[in-house]
């Protein structure tokens, strides 16, 4: 009974990726556990040696220890649509209500401020969306 989860017939979720950019410039990556509970913020290590390098926000300081969070972490969670924005967004993009990680990765681009946030490799698919 070896080999890979898939190999035994279940299926592997890769994690899902972004890519967190401040005025343009990548800093930083944002990763979903495989279980879709916990969200990893790592600085890149590259961005962290420059001399220009700032925190993308006072809250994430600049660090070469990656910061775990349940969810979202409240500085990213506050660039998420909020209300009839959201409620579109969801409906449109076909988000499930409940997958923030995922409105992210769908909006971030497109944030306020000097913040972006874009999918690392194809864009990932939201679980289920449930029916309305």
């Amino acid at each position: 009974a070896g080999g890979p989860p898939a190999a035994r017939g279940r299926a592997v979720i890769e994690p899902r990726r972004g890519i967190v950019c401040l005025d343009g410039r990548p800093v930083g990556m944002l990763e979903e556990s495989a279980d879709r509970r916990f969200v990893t913020f790592r600085y890149d290590e590259d961005y962290l040696a420059a001399p220009d390098a700032i925190p993308v926000s006072l809250r994430i300081p600049l660090s070469h220890e990656p910061i775990e969070t349940w969810g979202l972490h409240p500085f990213f969670r506050n660039l998420l649509p909020e209300g009839w924005l959201r409620a579109l967004s969801i409906a449109k993009l076909q988000v499930a209500e409940d997958d923030e990680f995922g409105l992210l990765l769908a909006t971030g681009a497109d944030c306020a401020g000097a913040v972006e946030i874009t999918p690392a490799g194809p864009l990932p698919v939201s679980p289920a969306v449930t029916a309305r």
